[in-house]
């Protein structure tokens, strides 16, 4: 893993794209180690102009505390709303964050400095250290757990480096317990069990389903990827072929009340934007 340091100018950037009802993007690091095989970055400029492969190199943004806080108080001056998400083309707690903090250090000024709405977007059971933080939100933050699938060969078939699946439950399990709202992100839809639904019983508020379609490009990206030879010839039929999004989500609404299509799943709960409307 090569490891960089940068100290950007900005720390927030303005969202854009299907992170509607968002005002801004939070990116503590550039690149991430989990590198999994179907990751849309590995087709957008920070994946392609890279010399290293994608999955291979992280750069840490120095700085951060100091530039977000004055970053948040500039927009509450201004009188703007203040929805971010975190993050959009890295996780924030890849393994480098357990030594360097950065996300941490992040969320200790939106402690203080609170935005309106904060997701938090991630894979890693990391996230439970930071409970206490998280808690300090409300209801003004949903942590959004990525768990494509509850099949560990699946797993590791389309993404080895990433956090195995029991851990990501246990991670999700401890947080609903705390009170701290909680989504699982089935994006993008892989082939599961059928005792998945089960498995997210009572530990999630909400759930997002997505397929490769949710990519940027209506799936044009992962299909350069060549993500589709990484299936076995027996789970084409139902992993590849047709509506995967829609089939999954029948599959989790008969037994969840909220489950949403992306990008939907991905929007702020409805209630926060329209306080800006």
């Amino acid at each position: 893993m090569k490891i960089s340091e940068r100290t950007p100018r900005t720390l927030l950037t303005k969202a854009s794209g299907f992170l509607e009802g968002y005002t801004h993007t939070l990116n503590p690091y550039v690149g991430c180690a989990f590198g999994c095989s179907y990751c849309y970055v590995r087709q957008s400029p920070v994946g392609l102009f890279n010399e290293e492969e994608w999955g291979t190199w992280v750069d840490i943004k120095r700085n951060g505390q100091e530039k977000l806080l004055k970053e948040m108080k500039l927009l509450r001056k201004k009188g703007q709303p203040i929805r971010i998400f975190m993050s959009s083309s890295t996780d924030p707690y890849q393994p480098i964050e357990h030594k360097e903090k950065i996300t941490r250090a992040l969320l200790e000024v939106m402690e203080v400095e609170q935005p309106d709405f904060l997701m938090v977007q991630t894979r890693s059971p990391m996230v439970t250290r930071d409970i206490d933080l998280l808690k300090s939100l409300g209801k003004k933050v949903l942590v959004s757990v990525t768990v494509e699938t509850d099949l560990e060969e699946v797993r590791k078939r389309f993404s080895s480096a990433a956090p195995p699946i029991p851990a990501r439950l246990n991670a999700l399990k401890t947080l609903h317990d705390e009170g701290i709202p909680t989504q699982v992100a089935i994006a993008p839809a892989l082939p599961f069990s059928d005792d998945f639904p089960k498995k997210l019983e009572g530990i999630v508020d909400r759930i997002c389903v997505d397929d490769f379609t949710g990519d940027g490009s209506g799936g044009k990206r992962t299909a350069r990827l060549n993500i589709y030879e990484k299936y076995e010839q027996q789970e084409v039929a139902n992993w590849v072929d047709g509506d995967v999004q829609r089939r999954v989500y029948e599959k989790m609404r008969a037994m969840f009340p909220e489950v949403l299509l992306s990008p939907a799943g991905f929007f702020p709960p409805i209630n926060e934007t329209e306080k800006e409307e």
